[in-house]
């Protein structure tokens, strides 16, 4: 185990992508000698120890470089149960240490270039650029020490395609995109729900249960191969959405796309209509059936995608710095995850994706809502209820079963009474309608913090569909646009 990192080593180091010269080889073979036992060092060549409070993040077996997932916990990481959470132990450091506003820089994905390299060198690169003799000057005086210090390491760790920060950057338009975003900037409190895609090219249950929920929603959600596990894509679902006179929000997951691919997809989406979307990194293959695709990292986070396809819509340049001619048009929105750890992370980790771009975030399951107002109260603390919509997201529980299975997802939360209400409902023979009760109560007690922080409901119902006109109904959170069907068919 790394003596400064609190996990054993995921992986052997990376290994160079091309021939270095002697020196840079001599420099790589101190640095893995030095980093290794210290530290666990990848040799990833895009070293970040100093923002992650000397923890290397690359011993999170999702190679996250922002930030935890939302499987984050304190007691192990859910990929690899017989190791801490990395990300839990960074960010435990850096509020011991009073370092925690480190952590809230957006930090570029690896320069694959560099994998394998050692990061000594570009650190003396930089020093002789600014002038040996001004940098020791620097570090030595109080007052610039650490303007110094900055100019050293931030050239390294933010390279010119990047210029990563941590300021919350505005959207540069200013009429809405989307109908969901047009509703939530007039106040309306909005529901949107989730449809689960088809397991084949069969698309009659799809467009049926679009049909059935599409009065009763501002939104439909479309996954993107949830638990790693395949079925059709989330643009293709959307595209079918907005034929039929729905609208989609598109959720793209990190886990499987490349940086290539995101720009390339999200051209073709918004080419499509597709005018929301919400960018997750992705539960980890170790969720997918056998045979399983890699897991040791991943090549983007949900945070460096914001930051991505921020960009490429404000300032209409791609990664590389390509001129987007037409540039595409949409609603950026993110995961949340209010249970997944000490709320005071969780804040932060959601205060760094809207600083990246996310405009609306839809949160994993809430069960518990004296829970969901702390995490609240630490994003009030953080001042961005202001900056970005929130919409809770629930599922109703069908059996006891189903309830005792959403204890062990990671992230989420289930309280032991309303455990006990589906044991003693189950136990009566009437466990399905004890869980459409216990929604019912969750989504009305949500609509309470309406004017405290949240702005809708996001209903999960893992392919009950037919369960949502009635929760939407009897919570009275039916839309203004609202038409019953008898006046439709008139």
């Amino acid at each position: 185990m790394p003596i400064f990192t609190p996990g054993r080593r995921w992986q052997p180091p990376f290994m160079p992508f091309k021939r270095e010269p002697p020196t840079r080889r001599l420099l790589v073979s101190a640095e893995i000698i030095i980093k290794g036992p210290l530290w666990g060092c990848r040799m990833c060549g895009n070293c970040l120890l100093q923002e992650t409070a000397f923890i290397c993040p690359m011993e999170c077996p999702k190679g996250l470089r922002n930030g935890p997932c939302g499987g984050s916990t304190p007691e192990s990481c859910y990929v690899d149960k017989t190791r801490p959470c990395i990300w839990y132990k960074v960010y435990e450091r850096s509020f011991n240490m009073g370092r925690q506003e480190k952590l809230m820089e957006v930090l570029p994905p690896l320069d694959w270039e560099k994998v394998g390299s050692e990061t000594w060198g570009d650190v003396a690169g930089q020093v002789k650029k600014m002038g040996t003799g001004n940098v020791v000057k620097g570090l030595v005086s109080p007052k610039k020490r650490y303007q110094t210090w900055e100019g050293i390491f931030r050239p390294v760790r933010q390279p010119d395609w990047w210029q990563g920060d941590s300021e919350y950057h505005e959207p540069k338009y200013k009429e809405p995109v989307s109908e969901l975003e047009r509703r939530l900037k007039a106040g309306e409190f909005v529901v949107a729900c989730e449809i689960t895609p088809p397991l084949s090219v069969s698309t009659n249950k799809l467009t049926s249960n679009i049909d059935l929920v599409k009065q009763y929603v501002t939104a439909i959600n479309f996954t993107d191969n949830a638990s790693a596990t395949p079925r059709m894509t989330s643009w293709a679902c959307s595209k079918f959405a907005i034929e039929r006179g729905a609208e989609p929000v598109m959720q793209i997951a990190a886990r499987d796309r490349t940086r290539a691919g995101l720009q390339g997809e999200i051209l073709g989406a918004s080419a499509l209509g597709v005018r929301n979307v919400l960018c997750v990194t992705g539960d980890s293959a170790v969720l997918a059936p056998q045979p399983r695709g890699r897991m040791d990292i991943n090549d983007l986070d949900a945070v460096q995608m914001l930051w991505i396809l921020r960009r490429m819509r404000d300032d209409g340049r791609y990664l590389d710095g390509r001129e987007i001619k037409f540039p595409p048009r949409y609603f950026l929105g993110a995961a949340a995850s209010p249970f997944a750890s000490d709320p005071k992370f969780q804040a932060m980790r959601e205060h760094k994706k809207v600083n990246a771009g996310a405009q609306f975030f839809q949160t994993n399951l809430v069960y518990d809502i004296e829970r969901m107002e702390i995490w609240l109260n630490e994003l009030a603390k953080r001042n961005i209820l202001g900056k970005v919509y929130i919409m809770i997201g629930i599922t109703p529980l069908k059996s006891l079963k189903m309830a005792r299975y959403m204890t062990e997802v990671p992230g989420v939360w289930v309280p032991e009474p309303i455990l006990k209400r589906m044991e003693d409902a189950d136990g009566a023979g009437n466990a399905q309608e004890e869980g459409v009760q216990i929604a019912l109560e969750l989504a009305r007690k949500i609509k309470k913090y309406e004017k405290q922080g949240i702005h809708g409901l996001h209903i999960m119902p893992v392919g009950w569909e037919d369960i949502v006109p009635r929760i939407v109904t009897e919570s009275g959170l039916l839309p203004e646009s609202f038409v019953p069907s008898q006046q439709l068919k008139k």
